[in-house]
């Protein structure tokens, strides 16, 4: 697989709203590999086609741990983690979380953001297949954010106070490297 370049804010193409994808290409499965390769390269959690300069609905997605610590998982009972969304639509959310967060395309910067503590999407896989997909804490916190990168926007427009510089590891456990 090949790693990816990823844009970093101030990048027109990070404020573009992504197209559907309409079909499951084999240029399409390289991409999604690349991504995933990127984003574990850069030790994220998420990382959004835009973010690699591909205006397409794609996501992906790791909170690192076999599903997501509240054993959340799709309608089929698989794991929530690495979760591949193709076309990803939020069904519902519910409750609130604030927390610090960050982003792959602002790199050594987060913020506090508040985000729903539970979201439901609806997503196709990797190989067009239908799936729910139900998380709560840093899976919806993850899935909220990169489905924002989706629409052109980015965390900092939801960053409740100021930025603030960050090392490599958060202390509390908080999202930084999305």
């Amino acid at each position: 697989m090949a790693l990816r370049h990823i844009r970093i804010y101030g990048d027109e193409i990070l404020t573009k709203a992504c197209r559907p994808v309409q079909m499951m290409t084999p240029r399409t499965k390289i991409l999604i590999r690349d991504m995933l390769d990127t984003m574990y390269d850069a030790n994220g959690v998420g990382l959004a086609a835009p973010q690699v300069g591909i205006l397409k609905q794609i996501v992906v997605i790791d909170i690192g741990e076999e599903g997501d610590g509240n054993g959340n998982t799709d309608a089929d009972g698989n794991s929530s983690s690495p979760l591949v969304l193709v076309n990803p639509e939020i069904l519902e959310t519910s409750g609130e979380q604030t927390g610090q967060e960050g982003c792959l395309s602002l790199p050594g910067q987060a913020g506090m953001v508040t985000r729903p503590n539970y979201v439901k999407v609806k997503a196709f896989d990797e190989n067009m297949h239908e799936r729910i997909i139900e998380g709560t804490e840093l899976l919806a916190r993850a899935i909220c954010h990169e489905c924002d990168h989706l629409k052109g926007i980015m965390y900092v427009e939801k960053v409740e106070g100021d930025l603030f510089e960050v090392t490599d590891e958060p202390e509390d456990g908080g999202t930084d490297g999305k």
